[in-house]
């Protein structure tokens, strides 16, 4: 008889949503699912950890056809796909998440703000003036009073003149003590409950599956991926990764669009 497949050397794949597993389609290639496919037949888990909310990572799950944990929110949420519920939720305390916001306009000026609703049922709602910049959300319209009358797990703030990264630099020296600050796509700069990061809910998921940091591989593409990259043994940025993210990965890959996760994976099955 054939020796049986070595295992794959890690047993936890970790990876991002947008900019990372998905095309800018929203699609996953062949190629890519055929390389996941092929790394858990030898014995590792996919966990995908994506700043959407269960609410917007739902959808992807499906035609993925993925059935176990997702870690969601920026690590607010762990939602189990295959019994569609949330086994466990963090939320953004609004009083202090409004206090921010007006100590951050008392700075900048006018912001326009979105929120991300907690629950399977919970939308990403759009105030006035919030562009959703290439955004695959379905966005709700509300008033900045309607932002804030339900369980939030973040608060997504723009500026009119200031950049992604200019403004949460500014935002974060403002407001730091109050709310996380964290810069997680084009126009998504995101306020978040203190100490809540990917790390986090990817910790969470992690434990609840039985396996070490010391035995995950995690790729990502921006800002909010540094700390899983961090805390996986072996963190890979994305070919199309923000400056900030690449700093720290151990490798680069080439581009969401490029088949970067499955050239990584291919390599590790082939070694």
């Amino acid at each position: 008889m054939p020796p049986a497949p070595r295992p794959f050397p890690y047993r936890l794949i970790a990876t991002d949503l947008d900019g990372t597993l998905l095309r800018e389609d929203g699609t996953v290639s062949a190629r890519t699912r055929a390389a996941l496919a092929a790394a858990v037949s030898r014995g590792a888990v996919h966990l995908v950890v994506t700043g959407r909310g269960a609410p917007g990572t739902r959808g992807v799950l499906e035609a993925l056809g993925y059935r176990g944990l997702a870690v969601c929110g920026q690590g607010a949420q762990l939602y189990h796909a295959g019994e569609d519920r949330i086994l466990t939720s963090v939320t953004l305390d609004r009083r202090s998440a409004l206090a921010a916001v007006e100590k951050a306009e008392a700075e900048l000026g006018p912001l326009a703000l979105a929120a991300s609703v907690d629950g399977l049922d919970g939308g990403f709602l759009a105030g006035p003036g919030f562009v959703a910049q290439g955004s695959p959300l379905v966005l709700e319209h509300a008033s900045r009073e309607e932002l804030f009358a339900r369980p939030l797990t973040k608060l997504h703030v723009q500026h009119p003149t200031l950049g992604d990264d200019e403004l949460t630099a500014a935002v974060r020296a403002q407001v730091g003590a109050l709310v996380d600050v964290v810069l997680a796509g084009p126009g998504m700069v995101e306020l978040l409950p203190p100490g809540l990061t990917k790390a986090v809910g990817l910790s969470l998921a992690a434990r609840r599956l039985g396996v070490a940091r010391g035995d995950a591989i995690a790729f990502g593409d921006m800002p909010n991926d540094v700390p899983m990259l961090r805390w996986a043994a072996h963190g890979v940025a994305m070919g199309n990764a923000h400056p900030e993210l690449a700093a720290v990965a151990d490798e680069a890959t080439a581009s969401n669009e490029a088949d970067g996760i499955a050239l990584v994976l291919e390599r590790l099955l082939a070694g």
